[in-house]
């Protein structure tokens, strides 16, 4: 009888929800084809193959790593435009280019100061703050900017574009976005694109339009498996090589209790410095906005502004204190975003913020306008999205499949992930 009963009330759920019944259908699908690849298995018919083929652990280990990165700094960029629809009411299409200029403050800090740590900085102060724009300078190669050789530089000019973002923020809420504060919606979205070029030139015509090198590298973490084990190196240690199943000098090994990576194979992911100090800094960030939304009193007076401004209003919350805030966080996640990003990178361009802003609204949407930890969930799910996709179909379409599960989620979930306007 319960099994009946249970029977029934899928038929009933599949009735009811055939769009999620659809979507839920694809998703086991997708993932029983990877099982598929990842133990070898294929079925075909005829010569049509139906599902599985060949992966390598290794391979999808990398996509994963890559989607993550990826996908926490758009969550952390996501952060600030979903803050500034919840609070203040509009999209801000200049929140891209508020990253771009975070990104080029940092990086003309961290250049300044690896400038004079490396002996370079006198006579190049303009190139190096400039980040290479002007006259000839030191290469990157020279300035050699990683967290393990440069942690001062890198630190420095974190700080910089996370200080340099808010001052902006605060400077064009004065000049433009508060004497509009009473305009629709559409006439403050308007101005967020008017202030989005006129940033981006300004960066043009400061540090010029070229595409430019910021990094020479830096200290790598190599994940492979010798002899059934995994094995952990730097790039200074022994290159992992097949050599009898014998673990190689200068690398860390330990076995793990169920995986076995077999007596060889490539390596399965190499991350690099500046890929986990992306990941780091961003995770570290947004527990800190956690804490400051749930337990401060200003973490408060924005939850409540977001849920209903009129009645904060009434009730005796600092309204403009709470806008104030809005822009100070959200500023300093977008630079901050923006100049880990370039890092990871390792170039920067003009257009950086600009050619995000798709994927960095794509996230808040799909995570719930309005939701903070929305924008960060809908970010890591779109980096996921775009990497691991590669699975299947060419370099060229992963972009597009990052909009695609974000249509398919809101297909479901018409309010996104998270759902709502709030900031938490």
């Amino acid at each position: 009888m319960a099994t009946s009963e249970r029977l029934a009330d899928w038929r009933l759920a599949v009735v009811e929800r055939p769009k999620t019944t659809l979507f839920g259908g694809l998703f086991v699908l997708l993932f029983l084809d990877l099982l598929f690849k990842l133990v070898g298995v294929e079925l075909t018919v005829g010569s049509a193959s139906l599902l599985g083929g060949s992966l390598a652990v290794g391979r999808l280990v990398t996509l994963v790593w890559n989607g993550l990165v990826v996908g926490l700094g758009i969550g952390l960029a996501g952060i600030g435009l979903s803050m500034t629809y919840s609070i203040l009411s509009f999209a801000n299409f200049a929140h891209g280019d508020y990253v771009t200029s975070g990104a080029f403050a940092g990086w003309a800090a961290a250049w300044l100061v690896a400038g004079f740590g490396s002996g370079a900085f006198e006579g190049n102060a303009l190139y190096l703050a400039t980040v290479g724009f002007g006259p000839d300078g030191p290469s990157s190669a020279v300035l050699s900017i990683n967290v393990f050789q440069t942690p001062l530089a890198v630190f420095a000019g974190l700080v910089v574009a996370v200080l340099g973002t808010i001052v902006l923020s605060l400077v064009l809420d004065r000049i433009i976005f508060e004497p509009m504060r009473d305009q629709s919606g559409i006439a403050v979205l308007i101005a967020s694109i008017g202030v989005a070029l006129a940033l981006r030139y300004l960066v043009v015509f400061v540090f010029g339009a070229r595409n430019r090198g910021l990094t020479a590298g830096g200290a790598k973490l190599i994940l492979a498996s010798v002899d059934g084990k995994l094995a952990f190196a730097d790039k200074r240690s022994t290159v992992i090589q097949a050599q009898s199943g014998d673990v190689p000098s200068g690398a860390f090994y330990t076995e793990l209790p169920v995986v076995d990576f077999g007596s060889y194979s490539a390596e399965l992911v190499t991350i690099s410095s500046a890929e986990m100090t992306l990941v780091v800094v961003s995770v570290v960030l947004m527990y800190a906005l956690h804490v400051t939304l749930q337990r401060t009193k200003l973490g408060k007076a924005m939850r409540a502004m977001a849920d209903n401004e009129d009645l904060a209003r009434v009730t005796g919350i600092p309204t403009e204190r709470v806008v104030r805030a809005t822009w100070i966080i959200g500023g300093g996640l977008a630079g901050a975003s923006g100049y880990l990003i370039a890092l990871e990178r390792g170039t920067l361009a003009f257009n950086l913020g600009w050619l995000l802003l798709l994927l960095i609204f794509a996230a808040v949407i799909l995570g719930g306008i309005g939701s903070i930890y929305g924008a960060i969930a809908g970010g890591v799910l779109i980096g996921l999205t775009n990497s691991v996709s590669l699975v299947w179909i060419p370099s060229s379409f992963s972009t597009a499949a990052a909009f695609a599960i974000m249509i398919l989620v809101l297909v479901v979930r018409p309010d996104g992930l998270f759902g709502g306007v709030t900031t938490a």
